[in-house]
């Protein structure tokens, strides 16, 4: 799954990395170490420019909320819990239907975190016989420093109890296409610990490689077999993994220290 991740590039940084054409200053957001759902975020997508006479899309970097909020929803409180869609179903999950065949974006990162969850430890969790452990968090990032482009969608919802000019009569937010982790050995590797992301967690965010960014960013794709083809695997050994404190596992801390590489695994965690 994608439950946090990092931002910290600039518009500047990301406008050079995604050839974007596009942002406006207003919606610029501070680098980002500890992004959490219903957050708002950057994302990358292919789109007209609004009251424009040019029908181009054009490359733009917006700022949307994470969480997603289909068009049909009668409010938007299940947000939080749309934070990511299963590349497996979204073609056919009445909630991410649309926004796939129509509306999908780039959520740039650094990386994402994830809390080790062992085998053993998450049947006894599913069965009810042991609270929940203090678990190790994990950095996740592309093992060449590069962005982490994650695959994702987006939505429009109308607030309908406000009235068309209100500011906030429009709700624009997306959600994360996350996969099943892969189970190839890492790039880099911790020196204890897990040796694939699969050991850390059975799901993780599907990351795009620059190879498919504009055909997944092209609105005029619609076909569902050629979309879903796109959602293949990244090839494996591209990331790596290494522990850092259980200071990120509190949502009010933020900041790069979160980054810090440990040596080995906090004392009390899990692994």
């Amino acid at each position: 799954m994608c439950g946090r991740f990092a931002a910290g590039r600039t518009p500047q940084e990301l406008a050079g990395i995604f050839g974007i054409e596009r942002w406006e200053p207003e919606e610029t957001l501070a680098p980002d170490y500890n992004v959490a759902p219903t957050k708002e975020v950057h994302v990358v997508l292919d789109r007209p420019l609004k009251d424009a006479r040019d029908p181009r899309p054009v490359r733009q970097l917006r700022t949307l909320k994470w969480g997603l909020v289909p068009s049909w929803a009668k409010s938007p409180e299940g947000a939080a819990r749309m934070i990511n869609a299963r590349s497996e179903t979204l073609h056919e999950k009445p909630s991410f239907r649309r926004p796939f065949a129509q509306r999908r974006c780039i959520v740039p990162a650094d990386g994402y975190y994830e809390w080790v969850t062992a085998h053993d430890e998450r049947q006894l969790e599913v069965e009810g016989k042991r609270k929940r452990a203090r678990k190790q968090p994990y950095f996740v990032l592309p093992a060449d420093g590069s962005v982490f482009a994650m695959a994702g969608i987006y939505e429009f919802w109308r607030d309908a109890t406000l009235p068309p000019d209100h500011p906030q009569a429009w709700w624009a937010t997306c959600s994360v296409i996350t996969a099943e982790a892969e189970t190839t050995p890492l790039g880099v590797a911790p020196a204890e610990g897990p040796r694939s992301l699969s050991d850390i967690h059975p799901r993780m965010p599907l990351m795009l490689t620059p190879d498919r960014w504009d055909a997944w960013l092209d609105p005029a794709r619609s076909d569902e077999t050629g979309l879903r083809e796109l959602l293949a695997p990244p090839p494996g050994g591209l990331m790596r993994a290494y522990p850092v404190s259980t200071a990120v596992s509190n949502v009010r801390n933020n900041g790069p220290e979160l980054l810090g590489e440990l040596e080995a695994p906090e004392e009390g965690t899990l692994f």
